[in-house]
């Protein structure tokens, strides 16, 4: 055979193999297209299926007890501006141990102060009544000196104050002594204000709106005798 003729018919034969074997792939293609690869889907399961629940939060420590049985409360202090000013200031003084702050101005004439001063603590009571969630009344000695049963009810009425964070407003008449011997004299009457107490009440802390040093602590009886004939709101 011709050796030209032999190469040529070796070329058309893989020619023809080539192109049936696309036909068949094309072929294969479009019969069966490719389909996009899908992700796999996992299903998500809640974290509460397989673990148990939080346990609740425990409850705060109590407060630890204070030293001496000691309370005082948070209160801004404001002098008295002049000499008939005393249950204003007092009673501002009380109002603000429940976040309260108004004047003294203010005070003053809802009490109806005047120069000659303020009737009673009936008045105090009333405004604090009135500028508070409520909850003062008002208790009277109206002895010349208070009595065992009146220094306990002084004490228990203190400290029950105190402790739902009211200020309580003492009228007092006359002279007394402070913890340290230091003498406090109002012959004419006055204001003041009981922001704490220690000793299970045995003691109070006076906020005192006229005397320079503001603060002092005093025995229950002392205080006591010294609102004799007079009252407190509490």
């Amino acid at each position: 055979m011709n050796p030209l003729f032999r190469k040529s018919v070796l070329s058309v034969a893989v020619l023809a193999s080539g192109a049936f074997t696309g036909s068949a792939i094309a072929a294969q293609a479009s019969a069966d297209p490719m389909t996009p690869s899908r992700p796999a889907q996992v299903q998500s399961v809640p974290a509460s299926a397989d673990q148990p629940p939080p346990p609740p939060a425990p409850p705060p420590a109590p407060a630890p007890a204070p030293e001496d049985g000691q309370r005082v409360l948070h209160y801004d202090y404001q002098r008295q501006p002049n000499e008939y000013y005393c249950a204003p200031a007092a009673t501002r003084i009380a109002l603000s141990t429940q976040g309260k702050v108004v004047s003294q101005r203010e005070v003053a004439d809802k009490l109806g102060t005047t120069q000659a001063g303020t009737d009673s603590v009936d008045a105090t009571t009333r405004v604090l009544n009135e500028m508070t969630a409520g909850g003062y009344e008002t208790t009277e000695i109206q002895s010349a000196e208070a009595d065992p049963q009146q220094e306990a009810e002084l004490r228990n009425d203190v400290v029950e104050a105190v402790d739902a964070n009211r200020g309580v407003v003492a009228n007092i008449m006359g002279t007394s002594v402070d913890t340290e011997g230091n003498r406090y004299s109002y012959e004419g009457g006055h204001y003041l204000t009981i922001v704490g107490y220690r000793d299970g009440g045995d003691t109070i802390k006076v906020a005192d709106p006229y005397d320079p040093t503001k603060t002092y602590w005093m025995t229950d009886d002392k205080l006591a005798d010294w609102i004799a004939a007079r009252g407190y709101s509490s």
